[in-house]
């Protein structure tokens, strides 16, 4: 009898998840009804799947409200009646059209209006009459409404205790304090299952009301498969053996283009995948992604294949990937495999900038029907949770505040209001609040995707599915990823800048030349990484230094190790120690050293996890797979986990291995798989640092410019700046006559762009350099402000940041001259003028621009001081007692280090305290690190940019030095002069 039943997917309204929901119901023997949540189907395919466990028949619908008032209750006959309201909702949604007061005729679909519905109801139209209107049936004539009539009972809330939950919910969700939600906007305290027979019998005296409802409800069967199957697009050419035929031919001219004509092993491993992947019906899967790296590559797009998927030679030969599979010794079975209990995916990534031209391509190649992206669901989190529910009780902002600030925990416990908050939070944690959209994830279906959700348009502007990447999985779709990162775009950038300044063409996909050039590995070695995709952070560099890396395969370790599950653990110390002394590695097994000789026995990837269980304990590569993500927790049932944990040690007995020495290889096995990482991952981001690293060594000033363009990666625009310097190029402050919007290079002169320009709109940053190379070298301030229109505001930033220098008038003569110029009000003109009237010319006394004006200009409108640095703008003349670089020749000693702060990073230690690593540049502008102990720290240590005062004792660990901090002070700097 619950035609209008409602879950948490009615988002800040519903309260209860749907496997409560059903199982509620199945409690009260309900033995059918509706799901029909608000303006959505997220939950539709849960739903169903949920009924089917408890014997419940399940039938879908959608409640259409507009501006938060019910239209009219949609429910579906069948599988095609869903797709009928998902398409019309979906209509609505991406046309941006308000939903219509009257539902359209629907063919498989039934509607539902209110009771009081006036207009005339059409074949499949009933209203909807609730258990406390009844009375106004009494002394009607019910002869032409009595087929027409059913029962409307929603469910939104469980008992009292969760409709008051439901009370702040729809005060966050209007935004207002609880006793300002009117009664129309919040469901009444009865819209609950009621207990059994009870509905039954407050509608007794009108027995047909609920004929018509059982008629209508017995009438719908939501008719589609059950369990998980392929809903993806099952080919490609439209035929599987074509499909079969032609990525048979792609992989084998991709494997002569990579291997050459006689590589045995590689025609072996090309055969055994190629059988894998028709066996599971993978190959529209691989050709659909080739199609899109196809695309992209014709549109000069650069990309990188990543994930579990390079560890597949069909994707190396088909130039989805870069990383060659044989030569890292890497398992296809890790991306695929017959018992896999997830879809494999590949992750595409795309420069920042040609991401949606790619998806764009994917939308029109495999039509808007079956076509869309990923959804998210954001839910209700920890403070953002308190400060919502404090909004609504009425509570003042100070109050709040101290609700949520962890130091006051002690004090926040044994207050009454707080233990209110608690409570409703406890409820509220982790609700459904909001639909997003997913990072990168694409389907692309066989059937019309409307079949299984409704459509969203987000921001982006491309139809998204109303539920998330696990739902989409338990569904039976598989993913195209296609991400976008910054790493990409400096390449891209880097490459094209070098043909156009030095006039070279460059080939960044010889990555295995790169990968052997002494200059690029001796670079590496240095720990001279910075703008390099993935290996500049401070820890990574520290790392790169301890290790001496200098080559591809201790990279793709170091790209593995310095993850912080392994980090932990004590593996990454331990790789160290062995890769520096690798004759004191103790194996636990012959064995073991033969699978992990690369890694001095040490597990530092997932594939190692694979290959133990493969070679140690004999277990074959699918079962091992699964074994590996069940100790992540990936498990499809415990039960079978167990067996294969069981297997592993009946296996390596049967092979005869000692059973301590198994005990301890699966104690390191077990211990290792929850936190560790692929190797193709590792893999894959080693070939883009390489690339990235390559560009850095022979040609550092466009590379650093390609940094900046891209608006940088792990570090400020101030230090990347500061690195295109030290790379021996000039670089100048904006100028209207030089500068374009971003950064430019001619030579080894570098323009710093108006995009940095605090304050100056995105239409002054295009239109100044668009109108001087239509038109010619701006030739004086009044020629600016005349040929682009600037205003007085405007034109203040560019004099202030010396973008105005051209004139040889100093910043304060220009001001005095734009403030008088504006106020004739200058008439804006891009035509020749007949007459050129010279601008008339006032006598100035004599006006001083000193430096240090200049430089707090600067840290003002770009944020950092180009003019001068920031140890000449110390109060100090005092530098510290040693370089960055002499740090090495003073371990164990007590020493004073002057340090630009560049970046912190705040860790927890095992007693819960913060301590802190940080970085710093030395006067030299040589980077130097600190660690900060709790014991010897101030609650917080770092009071923001400039410089500080350090005092503590040089330390190293394998050759790497760095100081544990004990005194540090902000050092004060010369004050500004216009503030005086």
């Amino acid at each position: 009898m619950y035609l209008n039943v409602h879950s948490q997917y009615s988002l800040r309204y519903g309260t209860m998840p749907i496997p409560k929901l059903v199982e509620e119901a199945a409690a009260r023997g309900i033995t059918q009804m509706v799901l029909t949540d608000i303006n959505n189907s997220t939950g539709i395919m849960e739903f169903m799947r949920e009924c089917d466990e408890k014997a419940v028949k399940p039938i879908g619908g959608i409640e259409f409200r507009r501006d938060k008032h019910l239209l009219y209750i949609g429910i579906a006959q069948n599988r095609e009646g869903m797709k009928e309201l998902n398409d019309f909702l979906t209509e609505h949604n991406l046309e941006k059209k308000p939903l219509p007061v009257i539902a359209p005729a629907f063919k498989y679909a039934f509607t539902i209006y209110a009771y009081g519905h006036q207009a005339e109801l059409k074949k499949n139209e009933y209203l909807g009459i609730r258990f406390d209107q009844l009375n106004q049936l009494f002394n009607k004539d019910l002869l032409a409404l009595k087929d027409k009539l059913v029962a409307l009972q929603p469910v939104f809330v469980l008992d009292k205790i969760e409709y008051r939950l439901h009370e702040y919910l729809r005060g966050i969700d209007l935004n207002a304090l609880l006793t300002l939600v009117k009664p129309e906007d919040k469901c009444t305290p009865t819209d609950m299952f009621l207990p059994p027979g009870q509905l039954e019998a407050k509608f007794s005296r009108y027995a047909f009301i609920l004929d018509n409802t059982r008629k209508l409800m017995n009438s719908c069967i939501m008719d589609y498969p059950k369990g998980r199957i392929n809903l993806n697009r099952r080919t490609f050419t439209g035929n599987k053996k074509n499909d079969k035929e032609l990525l048979e031919k792609l992989a084998m001219s991709g494997m002569e283009y990579r291997y050459g004509k006689s590589n045995k092993e590689a025609l072996k491993k090309v055969k055994h995948e190629l059988k894998v992947i028709y066996e599971l019906d993978f190959c529209a899967y691989f050709l659909i992604t080739w199609d899109i790296i196809r695309y992209s590559s014709s549109q000069g797009y650069y990309h990188v294949g990543r994930g579990s998927g390079a560890n597949s030679i069909v994707a190396y030969c088909l130039k989805i990937t870069d990383v060659d599979p044989i030569e890292l010794n890497l398992y296809f079975e890790r991306f695929l495999n017959a018992q896999r209990t997830s879809p494999p995916d590949f992750d595409i990534d795309y420069s920042w900038d040609e991401r949606e031209d790619v998806q764009d391509y994917i939308f029109k190649r495999y039509g808007s029907q079956h076509t869309a992206l990923l959804g998210t669901m954001s839910t209700f989190k920890d403070r953002s949770i308190i400060r919502e529910i404090g909004k609504v009780m009425g509570l003042p902002k100070s109050e709040i505040d101290g609700f949520t600030d962890q130091t006051r925990a002690a004090v926040n416990r044994n207050n009454a209001t707080f233990k209110k908050i608690t409570a409703i939070y406890e409820r509220m944690a982790n609700m459904p609040n909001q639909r997003s959209i997913h990072a990168g994830g694409v389907l692309i279906s066989e059937d019309p995707i409307t079949y299984y959700t409704a459509l969203d348009l987000p921001p982006k502007g491309m139809a998204t599915v109303q539920w998330d990447m696990y739902e989409a999985e338990k569904i039976g779709f598989d993913k195209y990823d296609i991400l976008s990162q910054r790493g990409i775009g400096h390449i891209k950038m880097a490459v094209k800048l070098v043909e156009e300044n030095q006039q070279r063409k460059i080939d960044i996909h010889q990555v295995k030349l790169f990968m052997k050039d002494p200059v690029v590995n001796a670079q590496l070695r240095t720990g001279n990484t910075i703008g390099c995709f993935y290996i500049e952070s401070p820890a990574m560099r520290q790392l790169i230094r301890k290790l001496n890396c200098d080559n591809y395969l201790v990279l793709v370790a170091a790209s593995s190790i310095i993850r912080p599950g392994v980090a932990s653990s004590g593996m990454m110390g331990a790789y160290i120690k062995y890769h520096h002394a690798p004759e004191t590695v103790n194996y636990l097994h012959p064995v073991m050293e033969d699978q992990l000789k690369e890694t001095y026995g040490v597990m530092v990837y997932q594939e190692d996890v694979i290959k133990i269980c493969i070679h140690f304990a004999g277990m074959d590569g699918t079962d091992a797979d699964i074994l590996r993500r069940g100790m992540s927790g990936k498990y499809r049932s415990k039960k079978e986990f167990d067996r294969l944990v069981e297997r592993f040690f009946e296996e390596a007995k049967k092979l005869g291995r000692p059973d301590d020495v198994v005990a301890e290889v699966w104690r390191q096995v077990s211990s290792f798989a929850g936190y560790s990482f692929s190797k193709a991952h590792s893999a894959s981001f080693a070939v883009e640092s390489y690339q990235s690293l390559f560009l850095k060594t022979y040609y550092p000033k466009e590379f650093m410019v390609a940094v900046l363009n891209n608006y940088g990666g792990f570090y400020n625009r101030a230090l990347y700046v500061h690195e295109l310097q030290k790379s021996g190029a000039n670089v100048h402050l904006p100028c209207v006559n030089h500068s374009d919007s971003i950064v430019n290079i001619m030579g080894s002169d570098v323009y710093l762009g108006f995009v940095g320009v605090h304050g100056l709109t995105d239409t002054f940053i295009t239109s100044i350099p668009e109108e001087r190379q239509e038109n010619g070298l701006y030739l004086s301030l009044e020629d600016l402000v005349k040929r682009t229109g600037l205003g007085l505001e405007q034109a203040i930033i560019l004099i202030r940041v010396g973008a105005l220098r051209f004139t040889g008038k100093n910043k304060k003569e220009l001001l005095w001259e734009v403030h008088l110029l504006m106020g004739a009000k200058v008439r804006v003109t891009n035509d020749n003028e007949l007459f050129k009237l010279e601008a008339k010319n006032y006598s100035l006394p004599v006006l001083v621009n000193t430096d240090l004006e200049n430089a707090y200009h600067e840290l003002e409108i770009l944020g950092f001081s180009l003019s001068i640095s920031m140890f000449d703008l110390l109060e100090t003349d005092y530098r510290g007692e040693l370089s960055a670089n002499d740090l090495i020749n003073h371990i164990g000693q007590m020493v004073r280090m002057v340090g630009l702060y560049v970046c912190e990073k705040t860790v927890h230690t095992k007693t819960g305290k913060n301590m802190w690593f940080g970085t710093f540049l030395d006067a030299e502008g040589n980077f130097f690190d600190t660690v900060h102990f709790p014991n010897s720290t101030p609650a917080y240590p770092f009071r923001g940019a400039g410089c500080y005062l350090m005092f503590g004792k040089v330390v190293q660990e394998f050759g790497f030095a760095s100081i544990e901090v004990l005194k540090f002070a902000k050092l004060p700097i010369l004050a500004n002069p216009v503030m005086e």
